[in-house]
């Protein structure tokens, strides 16, 4: 087996999982802060315009890499825009979108144009990432491992894209090699207790899909009898003068009228 092919089998094995942390965080914890939703729409684009090439270049590395990367991005795109309250197919057509316009880049003008194209859907994911990791009040939504995962595949792929010289290779994964050193950088220091920066006001944060749905589930709870008191305070007339002061100890016990001790 030539290095080459280490390499870049190598890196196929550690692109294959890489999302498989973050995926596993999302769904454990249902936390978005610090995950950007169009960073990963952008990836899905990637995955789709790289699976592709490696189609056209006929290199399974690249291939299996890219396709198996789906197994983790699609579900948290679903996730995502469950948290945030979008639909799903509106999430998923803007890295669709994109993918077809890599696709046709690659079929009409070459890898070279490919691989400088490519680089748009990478500077945007990168860059998204690198948003959220900056204004994000928390960043406790982002896996570690995925992060570290992340900066080791886009390593081996650097090397294996200099090792094989195809141009268009080159071009995209050293262009965005910056910021995936920049974004664990900053995560480092995130953790590590940097506070955010530009990050909205509380009050105009939306609220995810699961704070929704507690909040819901609180109001209901409220509108519940708490105990007996509060079943027999609605059975109680509230306009007849003799029942008002009951009807306010039972449904209020603090404080409690003095002379009913």
């Amino acid at each position: 087996m030539s290095l080459l092919v280490l390499v870049g089998w190598t890196a196929t094995a550690v692109g294959t999982v890489l999302g498989i942390p973050q995926l596993v965080r999302l769904a454990r914890t249902r936390n978005v802060e610090g995950l950007s939703l169009v960073g990963w729409q952008a990836i899905l684009a990637i995955n789709l315009g790289w699976t592709a090439h490696g189609i056209r270049i006929g290199q399974p590395p690249q291939i299996v890499a890219s396709a198996f990367s789906l197994v983790a991005t699609l579900p948290i795109l679903y996730m995502l825009a469950r948290e945030l309250g979008r639909r799903t197919l509106p999430t998923l057509l803007p890295g669709l979108g994109l993918a077809a316009v890599m696709i046709g880049v690659d079929q009409f003008l070459g890898s070279a144009a490919y691989g400088i194209f490519a680089i748009v859907p990478g500077v945007i994911a990168m860059a998204g990432r690198s948003v959220e990791l900056v204004r994000a009040r928390h960043v406790k939504g982002v896996s570690t491992a995925s992060l570290l995962l992340g900066t080791l595949n886009q390593t081996l792929w650097a090397i294996w894209a200099v090792m094989l010289q195809d141009s268009g290779s080159m071009i995209a994964i050293l262009a965005t090699s910056v910021l995936v050193v920049f974004n664990l950088t900053w995560y480092v220091l995130r953790r590590l207790g940097l506070r955010a920066f530009f990050s909205e006001p509380l009050s105009v944060v939306p609220a995810s899909h699961m704070q929704r749905r507690r909040s819901r589930r609180l109001d209901r709870d409220l509108q519940k009898p708490r105990s007996g008191r509060d079943g027999l305070a609605r059975l109680l007339p509230s306009d007849i003068s003799p029942w008002v002061e009951w009807r306010r100890w039972l449904t209020d016990p603090e404080p409690r009228p003095a002379h009913f001790f």
